[in-house]
């Protein structure tokens, strides 16, 4: 229990934190002419990057946030919630990686639009072991999915890749995972007007814990996107 409290705590912390670098760092949009709004949209955002990181939380629990497109082209933070993890199959990866001593984080990178369609999304999953000091071993393997649409359109993966600053024997070890869309389909027949661009960076430490930090730029947005961003 005194456990869960001080994670709480430092969660709580993190957030005040998180707030003020989204709030500023994430503030980098410029309000354009809609050219293909979808139904509802009033306006549209050019160039907009945003930024946030997030704790990686105890074995069995998940950390997420939503963060969304609001009036003026500002990023709207929601709260950052703390879940367990459901289901038979997360109880079992715990136990699993209890019984041998190594951590697994999960990290989510997700851009939907305005009728809560998921356009562009990039996970990432890390191993590693540690005996205190030093990060003994770790891996980091990433997958992306677009939303397709009928005729071969919707959303592409442009490219994509991972790297990391050490794997063994070292105090922390950082993994960054990138992955590029673009997008040609009904909305924009040209392929000129969107991409979104992923980026998340999950930093393995000796001591057992974890951090995520992720990243994304959109070349077009509207009002009423949703980032959905999070870390297990």
């Amino acid at each position: 229990m005194r456990h869960r409290i001080a994670f709480v705590a430092a969660l709580t912390t993190g957030l005040f934190a998180l707030t003020a670098t989204a709030a500023t760092a994430a503030t980098t949009a410029t309000p354009a002419e809609p050219r293909t709004a979808a139904s509802g949209d009033a306006r549209a955002c050019a160039d907009v990057k945003l930024s946030g990181a997030l704790p990686v939380p105890p074995e069995g629990m998940a950390v997420r946030q939503d963060v969304s497109i609001g009036p003026d082209c500002e990023p709207v933070l929601g709260p950052v919630r703390l879940v367990a993890k459901a289901g038979p199959a997360a109880n079992a990866q715990t136990a699993r990686a209890a019984a041998r001593g190594d951590r697994q984080v999960r990290s989510w990178s997700e851009m939907y639009d305005c009728c809560n369609i998921r356009m562009t999304g990039l996970y990432t999953t890390s191993d590693w072991s540690s005996d205190g000091t030093v990060v003994t071993a770790s891996s980091t393997d990433a997958t992306q999915q677009g939303n397709r649409e009928p005729w071969n359109a919707g959303w592409s993966l442009e490219s994509s890749g991972t790297s990391a600053d050490c794997v063994a024997n070292c105090a922390v070890s950082t993994n960054v995972a990138d992955a590029s869309f673009s997008y040609q389909g009904i909305f924009d027949p040209t392929g000129n007007v969107y991409a979104n661009t992923h980026r998340s960076t999950v930093a393995l430490k000796a001591d057992g814990t974890a951090s995520c930090a992720f990243e994304v730029d959109l070349k077009n947005t509207f009002i009423g996107w949703n980032w959905q961003r999070g870390c297990e």
